[in-house]
């Protein structure tokens, strides 16, 4: 599993000046044939119905992830799909589960089951969902990789405290062997890591750079406790990546990235807020970039990195320009 994904894309932004809505699909279209082209692993979108608090909130767009993911499907080749991640509280499991296998048949087995416990919850109160207190979400997550998994394998019963199924026969099957892959997004040690030592294939940590080896060692020691080896399970870093050809054009993106999101670049020569910015993201050139990918991963580190492109996110080349960040990182061929 540990090259499940090495290199991996995740597309969260929809709000493009020139594209109007007509063109909102073509021009993701694009970007998701840009990285099958380019040889990435995995291309991602988020499950939300709102745009993220921090992105502009509820006003802007956004797409229904697996509807896109399912349109995509019949647009690209090679490359996995999947969301980062589905938000356990937004769907029945075991309509979940057909719907991933749905799209596994599209996409003639290239299906992620991407899974976490949801956290956004004014989302929740406006589309009339549920938003459980932590403990029963994350009760509804593991019942729900439980569902997920019978269901792909064609069992048609499960009985847990948080949900069931009885006679839910999922026809056609998942045409991945075994099913899709079940990733976990998440770096909580208490719940998230354990559960993905325990049940995935694969686990997205949402953290800090900084707080990576201490997530990596909680997770060897959790596989450790359930008798599984590091190797059965693919573990990946979400982060931002702004890159260019050199070091200047790089930080002169990353200035206009900031002024555009509202922050006054000048406050990026503070130290206290340019960490702030780069304890999720990486700026500098290819080599840089690529170099700082490469101190991560390796046989004690991650499988991979899962990167956004904020100040790239109009580019449909913009796949091909964090193609050579990668291979630069020894990520990618």
């Amino acid at each position: 599993m540990r090259k499940l994904i090495r290199a991996g894309l995740q597309v969260p932004f929809f709000s493009i000046p020139t594209v109007g809505a007509e063109r909102i699909f073509e021009h993701t279209a694009s970007i998701a044939q840009c990285a099958d082209q380019e040889g990435f692993d995995a291309l991602f979108v988020m499950d939300h119905f709102f745009q993220l608090p921090f992105l502009g909130g509820p006003t802007e767009p956004m797409l229904e992830g697996y509807s896109l993911l399912s349109a995509l499907a019949a647009r690209t080749r090679s490359v996995r799909l999947g969301t980062l991640v589905t938000g356990v509280t937004y769907r029945n499991p075991a309509l979940l589960a057909k719907t991933i296998t749905t799209l596994d048949v599209i996409s003639g087995g290239r299906a992620i089951a991407g899974l976490g416990a949801a956290w956004y919850e004014e989302e929740h109160k406006a589309f009339g969902y549920d938003f459980p207190p932590t403990a029963k979400r994350f009760e509804l997550l593991e019942n729900t990789v439980d569902i997920i998994k019978a269901m792909f394998h064609g069992e048609t019963e499960f009985s847990g405290p948080a949900a069931s199924i009885s006679g839910a026969h999922n026809v056609p099957g998942p045409l991945s062997q075994n099913g899709p892959p079940v990733l976990i997004g998440g770096a909580g040690e208490r719940r998230t890591l354990p559960l993905a030592a325990k049940r995935a294939d694969a686990s997205n940590l949402n953290c800090t750079i900084g707080e990576v080896p201490r997530r990596l060692a909680v997770l060897r020691d959790c596989l450790k406790a359930e008798g599984r080896d590091r190797d059965s399970l693919n573990v990946t870093l979400l982060c931002s990546v702004v890159t260019a050809d050199t070091d200047s054009d790089a930080e002169e993106k990353f200035r206009a990235m900031a002024a555009e999101h509202g922050t006054d670049p000048g406050l990026l020569d503070n130290p206290e807020v340019r960490g702030a910015f780069l304890d999720r993201m990486m700026v500098g050139c290819i080599d840089k970039v690529g170099g700082q990918m490469s101190s991560l991963c390796g046989p004690d580190g991650l499988d991979g990195i899962i990167a956004m492109l904020p100040a790239d996110a109009s580019d449909p080349a913009g796949p091909t320009l964090l193609a050579k960040v990668f291979r630069s990182a020894g990520l990618m061929d």
